[in-house]
């Protein structure tokens, strides 16, 4: 039996007492200034900053006061939220439309822990996993790993989409810093041909490892790349047996991977209860272990970790994920904000935007509570971003003078990977002026009304000494968590993804439309009807 996701109380949140009295709040404050708030605290960006194990927060460019944040923080404990919280890290059965444990916080418990969930050491479990993928990723890093002409292996290929594909994606960008010489790595995720086309036109069918990363090893868009990839080898090998040297897989299916033609020895395992968007630290991390090696890889998951462990103990006043979940609210449900920008200037989090997107949108983007009940208040917020400065000279422009609230998280570093000339401090000029523009705008000259910048455009900033795993670990961990606050105190099980579902179901029904022979009868509407008859007549016949 599933256990109630958490000890929410049955009334209505916008009902509720803390609700009614940060409704009442907003109507008092919300139209403070952030010029007058600083003016009126000196000590205020001393007073909204936090910082844990070298991450830096600073709140205080957010239009709230330190009531709001007592209000906030109020609602979390009347919600419930530390009760939560101690579900999912006990391993409670939290995901209760799959009546699963959520614990992809055990993917990064040290190998000392214990932690028994239904009878077993999930983190004896997690390690035995951990050390074939490293044991694997340092043959393949040495060169010990021989491909079906017996060369090294100097190529990888990771096949997988969603959460097989973001996560590992966006790190090995995110690491290039650390990254093995003589190793690169391609990602290939679109069931478009011209994503694996592309990739497989640049890489030697002697030195190229695929890794196909599916939990059931039946995902449409996955298997089709992999066949494909599958059918390229052999072609260029003259023989099957070229699959067994240089495919491996990430899955919980053992049937299907031995179907594909995979030795079950090269199949690395993990849990229903990591699910995908929360599984780059398992071994769906396979092609960054091989990339930055296992001790890079074990520095990322110490930094997951320490997040875990702040997240868990810290008191809602200091705790960043909470602090970040709670803001999110403010805005999404009191301010009317619909969408969410996150903007590093670091050209290696390039993907952390895109990454998040999943996170969060596939979280949290419900309209039906846990219970089962309709929601009646705003949810997730649409997820955005792209590296400074170049978003400086795109959509700035609207985050500055345009007429929509977009509260933004820009996060930066100290130190530079890739030190050179005026670079970092110039990046970082940019960093400090865009937010400090945003919070305090400016008046126009007479006569130039273009040039009024109204300010009060709230901001989070996020600074790291340098990015590094362990760092980058904290920012992945930090998020997740936010979201987690988040769909805590909306009610939601931020941890199915039933939205993706019917689209699946409809494509896997027009796909042998699309090519049935004569004219098949369609039973769909008149518009999607008359499109697939459009396309049937005008598609080529070329594979």
């Amino acid at each position: 039996m599933a256990r109630d996701p958490s000890p929410i109380p049955p009334e209505e949140l916008t009902t509720t007492p803390p609700w009614q009295a940060l409704t009442a709040h907003h109507r008092a404050i919300g139209s403070a200034h952030l010029r007058d708030l600083f003016a009126a605290d000196p000590e205020r960006a001393q007073r909204l900053s936090v910082e844990a194990d070298g991450l830096l927060v600073d709140l205080s460019k957010n239009r709230v006061t330190h009531d709001t944040l007592t209000l906030l923080t109020g609602l979390a404990r009347q919600r419930g939220l530390a009760e939560h919280i101690e579900a999912m890290f006990r391993g409670d059965r939290i995901n209760v439309t799959e009546d699963r444990p959520v614990l992809h916080t055990a993917l990064r418990l040290p190998r000392d822990r214990r932690l028994i969930v239904e009878g077993s050491d999930v983190v004896a479990d997690v390690h035995r996993v951990l050390e074939r993928a490293y044991g694997f990723a340092r043959d393949v890093r040495r060169g010990n790993w021989l491909g079906h002409t017996d060369r090294p292996l100097s190529t990888v290929v990771n096949i997988g989409i969603g959460g097989s594909d973001l996560g590992p994606a966006m790190a090995y960008d995110a690491l290039a810093a650390v990254r093995g010489e003589g190793l690169d790595c391609h990602f290939v995720s679109n069931i478009d041909g011209a994503d694996i086309a592309s990739v497989l036109a640049r890489v030697d069918p002697e030195t190229t490892l695929f890794v196909v990363s599916s939990k059931t090893f039946t995902t449409l868009e996955t298997l089709t790349n992999a066949h494909t990839a599958r059918a390229w080898l052999v072609e260029r090998a003259g023989s099957e047996r070229a699959v067994a040297r240089q495919f491996v897989a990430v899955s919980t299916n053992a049937d299907e991977v031995v179907r594909f033609g995979i030795d079950p020895a090269n199949m690395f395992g993990f849990w229903d209860w990591v699910g995908g968007r929360y599984s780059m630290d398992s071994a769906i991390g396979l092609s960054l272990m091989i990339a930055i090696g296992p001790e890079r890889f074990t520095e990322l998951l110490a930094g997951f970790h320490a997040m875990d462990e702040h997240f868990r103990t810290a008191p809602f006043e200091r705790n960043l994920p909470v602090l970040l979940g709670l803001l999110g609210i403010w805005y999404t449900n009191f301010f009317g904000a619909e969408t969410h920008a996150v903007l590093p200037y670091a050209h290696e989090l390039g993907r952390f935007p895109a990454y998040l997107q999943q996170l969060d949108m596939e979280s949290n983007g419900k309209s039906v509570t846990a219970a089962g009940l309709p929601v009646a208040h705003a949810t997730g917020p649409v997820v955005w971003g792209t590296p400074g400065t170049n978003g400086q000279h795109a959509y700035f422009q609207l985050l500055h003078q345009g007429t929509r609230l977009v509260p933004a998280d820009f996060i930066g570093f100290a130190r530079s990977n890739f030190p050179g000339g005026d670079h970092h401090d110039l990046l970082m000029a940019n960093f400090f002026a865009q937010t400090e523009a945003l919070a305090f705008g400016q008046d126009a000259p007479a006569g130039q009304p273009y040039r009024s910048f109204a300010g009060n455009r709230p901001t989070t900033t996020l600074l790291a000494e340098r990015l590094t795993p362990f760092v980058l670990g904290q920012l992945v961990a930090l998020y997740e968590h936010k979201v987690f606050t988040q769909g805590s105190i909306w009610g939601l099980n931020s941890f199915d993804q039933w939205g993706v579902e019917l689209g699946k179901v409809l494509a896997g029904r027009i796909a042998p439309e699309l090519r049935a022979a004569g004219d098949p009868a369609l039973g769909h509407d008149g518009s999607t009807n008359r499109l697939i008859g459009w396309y049937r007549r005008h598609r080529s016949d070329t594979a």
